[in-house]
């Protein structure tokens, strides 16, 4: 196992834990990482108490059935901007049975980038009833597994952080 991969497994293993412990359920909407982030929640024993579901929405067509993307916010913005990570999680959220969903959108390479949307771009998202939260990444061309495993290790940050603004009774 490399290191980025032992880092994302302990991460994992961490939100799992914090999510169980509250009663808290978690739902992914993934694109560039093609379920990465959902595949390494259910690697760890007993992810049922907080995996609640996982939505891999490569396609723009998968974006706006599986989780509601509006199709003028794909024309206006592209699949890889802060309106679409957002709207992702949010219709991760309003289809699941989650107290938290997250949402990755970006260009893992090694083509498909451009002078304004990189190869390495990535927005994610987090959504809650309680908050929304956006984050851009400019991660470089590192290569397309580095970038989907950073993707992924941003993701398991960004579940923490939501959990601990979550009450604890």
């Amino acid at each position: 196992m490399t290191e980025k991969a032992d880092e994302n497994a302990d991460k994992a293993r961490r939100v799992i834990e914090a999510y169980a412990a509250l009663g808290l359920k978690i739902a992914t909407a993934e694109s560039c990482t093609g379920g990465m982030i959902a595949a390494a929640l259910t690697d760890i024993a007993g992810s049922s108490a907080a995996f609640e579901r996982g939505f891999v929405t490569y396609s723009n067509e998968a974006k706006i059935a599986m989780v509601g993307v509006d199709p003028a916010s794909l024309m206006a913005d592209g699949a890889v901007s802060e309106a679409v990570a957002r709207q992702m999680a949010g219709g991760a959220l309003r289809a699941s049975n989650a107290d938290v969903a997250i949402s990755v959108t970006g260009i893992a390479g090694p083509g498909g980038g451009s002078a304004t949307k990189p190869v390495g771009l990535v927005h994610f998202a987090c959504a809650s009833p309680r908050d929304d939260i956006h984050v851009e990444m400019r991660f470089g061309d590192l290569g397309r597994a580095a970038i989907r495993s950073a993707s992924v290790c941003v993701g398991l940050d960004l579940l923490l952080e939501a959990v601990r603004d979550q009450p604890t009774c």
